[in-house]
């Protein structure tokens, strides 16, 4: 297991800083989905996800060493300009939770403003988004006070780490692309504790595009956190869990083959299992609504029809994600507009696609 606990990232008594960092990160889609945990974040099954590129969150962190002493985190935070005591509370309390890594944390008065490219907690993983642009930000303050991360390989697995500790997902966006997060067997250095980059990938995968439907906009009946809670006691949890790992040696060959079909219906079958997890939890909930269901519908009579490689997702929430190689937009767009988008809350969808990883500001 690792260990990031460092008591020496402290500032002496006589330093005095003021500056500031800021990141955007995007979200991620697991094609293979992580639901149910074990010990401190850790997943009880591998996973795999695209990163995401228009889905993103941007994080600013202006920090000053405190005019005195004191113990604990003195926060500040912003979200979209204005004050959101919830997500303060939740970033109040990660930061506690971490001091062990961060000591000089306790050093400094935070100001954080975050913003988003899309709707929170209505299941795009916004929790990826924001939690992986907040470990980037804290990873980039210790490199600079510190000069202990200049190593890219070593930022990025931290950052990982970090991400991971506030939202499991959330490990997978610090990479571009495509990212594996969980112990393969398959794949050498992949692990529990951090994500890590999938590097032979196909062409075809590089060029994925992914439409968000959003059926809606409101938050969630139960969170995700609730969710992966209640694997603890389903009756078809251990049975998953096997099939999702089985399922990753098998993607993780098509995704290097460029097997556009066999990867559409693995994703269509996880992002089915996940909801049909959902619906067999006690106590059991359903976050698909029916326009959901009626663009699942959509999308399967137009490939039967059309043969052409359109496939759907869904992540802990109602908004569906059209999945597509690039190289039939031009035949699947007009599709979207005229039969999809009025299942779509106010006929929004949030044109995205495979992305380059995060982006320091």
């Amino acid at each position: 297991m690792l260990n990031y606990k460092n008591a020496e990232l402290l500032l002496s008594d006589s330093t005095a800083v003021e500056d500031e960092v800021a990141w955007r990160s995007p979200s991620n889609l697991a094609i293979v989905k992580y639901w149910g945990k074990r010990g401190v974040q850790l997943p009880r099954n591998p996973s795999v996800s695209f990163t995401l590129h228009n889905a993103f969150t941007n994080m600013e962190i202006a920090f000053q060493t405190k005019p005195e002493p004191s113990e604990g985190i003195e926060l500040d935070f912003l979200f979209e300009d204005n004050p959101n005591e919830k997500f303060k509370q939740k970033i109040q309390v990660f930061l506690e939770s971490i001091v062990d890594i961060f000591p000089f944390l306790q050093q400094l008065k935070l100001n954080i403003y975050s913003s988003n490219s899309f709707p929170h907690s209505t299941g795009i993983a916004s929790s990826a988004s924001s939690m992986s642009a907040l470990a980037l930000c804290l990873c980039t303050i210790e490199d600079q006070l510190f000069g202990t991360l200049s190593n890219d390989e070593q930022f990025t697995q931290k950052a990982s780490y970090i991400a991971r500790l506030g939202s499991g997902s959330a490990c997978r966006s610090i990479y571009p692309t495509m990212a594996l997060w969980g112990e393969t067997a398959d794949f050498a250095g992949s692990s529990d504790e951090f994500a890590v980059p999938l590097s032979n990938v196909h062409p075809v995968f590089t060029n994925f595009l992914d439409d968000v439907l959003i059926v809606s906009k409101a938050e969630k009946s139960v969170s995700s956190r609730a969710g992966h809670n209640l694997m603890n006691n389903n009756v078809f949890a251990p049975a998953r869990y096997e099939q999702a790992k089985h399922r990753i040696t098998t993607l993780l060959n098509v995704i290097a083959a460029g097997d556009v079909e066999t990867f559409g219906k693995i994703a269509e079958d996880e992002a089915l299992a996940l909801h049909g997890l959902m619906m067999t939890s006690d106590p059991s909930y359903m976050l698909m609504q029916p326009n959901s269901i009626a663009i699942i519908q959509k999308i399967r009579q137009f490939r039967q029809e059309s043969k052409l490689p359109l496939y759907f997702s869904l992540d802990a929430g109602p908004n569906v994600h059209l999945l597509y190689p690039e190289e039939v937009a031009y035949q699947i767009k007009p599709f979207v507009d005229q039969e999809l988008a009025p299942f779509c809350e106010n006929n929004f969808y949030l044109q995205d696609w495979v992305g380059e990883g995060p982006e320091e500001l």
